[in-house]
């Protein structure tokens, strides 16, 4: 009975609240189907983790194991990178460029949240707006920096918010003549040869340029050539499926360690949130103002849409620019487009965070 009276003058307030954050992010999981694999196991940790008294040493040594080693990032980018097809965008390579211009958020962010933070925090912050919950992960952890916690839910929560930041972002900075210009696939033949050396050059060129970055351009293009040697299919399969998803459930609930209320509920977090959200959107505007201004010099019109798939949200901001284009043109096919500017979004954004650490470690 003491242990018990304890428990209950040791709960609080902010506990209290966390449980109603977990609980949110389970019903997002469960009803809304916004990413469940992440944001179930996430919620039920936040509510573990807050129960006053609760013996967590599991959670800390999968933490230590895991995050504080980058080690569940790393092997979650193997599972990524067997799902992408760099097809579309070996067809069309100047789709290359959209990915590196909607990275310009992150860059925009980092000067607004130096102003608030420690430029270690603000460059940690910054990638947020990559929407590449691993990156942000191993940038956060490799800059040391004390709001680990509020930016793995930010980077996690916006991505699976996608379908809801997005769509009113392109609507604004884009004419509904703009969203009615079609864009005819022309499918070109890939040779094998040209799939499997493109991860490989990707890999030694993105070590070049940023060397920070090898860990995490090297296992995503390492999960890439499972995929593509064609020998491997088994092994691509159970990446792309069973330790893709077995990794993201450990990811979420291990990530929960750090959302004790204590640490959590803060003006600093909501300020984090609310920096994220920033980056996420200037992200989003990067991409498709970056199309609109080639569409001044250019003939042949891009669909500035498909500049909006450049953030790292594979493939979800892909189907998203899809999508919308249907519903202006049910005849207005993006898919590929968007398909193979999100792809070029996701070695991006890697490249980013390389170059982030580059910077500051």
């Amino acid at each position: 009975m003491e242990i018990l009276y304890e428990n209950f003058t040791g709960l609080t307030w902010q506990m209290v609240v966390m449980w109603v954050i977990g609980g949110i992010l389970i019903y997002l999981a469960i009803k809304k189907e916004m990413e469940p694999t992440l944001l179930f196991p996430m919620g039920l940790g936040a509510i573990i983790v807050n129960i006053p008294g609760a013996e967590v040493g599991a959670l800390e040594t999968l933490f230590d194991a895991g995050i504080a080693t980058e080690l569940f990032p790393l092997i979650l980018f193997i599972g990524i990178g067997a799902m992408i097809d760099f097809g579309p965008l070996l067809s069309n390579p100047k789709l290359m460029i959209f990915g590196a211009a909607a990275q310009f958020g992150i860059f925009f962010t980092l000067c607004l949240a130096s102003m608030f933070f420690d430029i270690n925090d603000a460059a940690s912050i910054a990638i947020i707006g990559a929407a590449d919950g691993p990156t942000s992960i191993v940038v956060a952890n490799k800059l040391d920096s004390k709001y680990l916690g509020a930016i793995m839910v930010a980077a996690y929560s916006y991505m699976a918010l996608v379908p809801i930041i997005q769509p009113p972002v392109i609507k604004f900075l884009t004419t509904k003549k703009e969203r009615l210009i079609r864009m005819p696939y022309e499918a070109r033949e890939v040779s094998k040869t040209t799939r499997i050396l493109f991860p490989i050059v990707i890999t030694m060129i993105a070590g070049i340029i940023a060397p920070d970055s090898i860990m995490l351009v090297g296992f995503l293009m390492f999960g890439n050539l499972i995929r593509e040697c064609g020998v491997l299919n088994s092994l691509s399969e159970t990446a792309q499926k069973v330790l893709a998803n077995l990794i993201t459930i450990f990811l979420g609930i291990t990530v929960a360690l750090r959302m004790q209320a204590g640490e959590f509920l803060n003006l600093d977090t909501l300020l984090i949130l609310g920096l994220g959200l920033f980056a996420f959107v200037f992200d989003t505007a990067g991409g498709v103002l970056f199309a609109k201004l080639i569409n001044l010099f250019s003939k042949k019109k891009i669909n500035p849409m498909i500049g909006a798939a450049g953030i790292s949200a594979f493939p979800m901001s892909g189907r998203i620019v899809h999508k919308m284009g249907l519903k202006e043109d049910p005849q207005n096919f993006l898919l590929m487009h968007s398909i193979g500017v999100n792809v070029s979004g996701q070695i991006a954004s890697v490249i980013a965070g390389g170059l982030i650490l580059s910077f500051f470690m």
